[in-house]
């Protein structure tokens, strides 16, 4: 079966307070749901991009350490699954039951 990275978008300047129990719930059901199918490898959220430290090779062979995320972007990933599936479009409909339960955009990805 091929594995999948499901991953959740949230927009730039997200708020993580404004997630309720209603969403919660969601959430935990999908997951629970996605186990039970034995199509969840790994699940996982992540701190916003504030939270990131990048590290990017010099050309001296030295590595430069910087705060922060990279890039200005619109969206950044909040979190992701890792799926087992037979096909694309099975990888398709658990990302379609996230963005509903997320309650925000889903990127599916086959990894090579």
């Amino acid at each position: 079966m091929t594995q999948y990275l499901v991953t959740v978008l949230h927009p730039n300047g997200y708020d993580a307070s404004k997630e309720d129990d209603a969403m919660s719930r969601d959430i935990d059901v999908l997951n629970e749901e996605m186990i039970a199918a034995g199509a969840r490898v790994f699940a996982g959220g992540l701190h916003p991009p504030r939270a990131a430290t990048l590290l990017r090779p010099q050309a001296d062979g030295e590595v430069l350490i910087t705060d922060g995320p990279f890039a200005e972007t619109k969206e950044y990933v909040g979190g992701f699954w890792v799926l087992e599936a037979p096909d694309l479009d099975t990888a398709l409909a658990w990302g379609r039951k996230a963005a509903i339960a997320c309650r925000t955009g889903i990127e599916v990805r086959p990894f090579l």
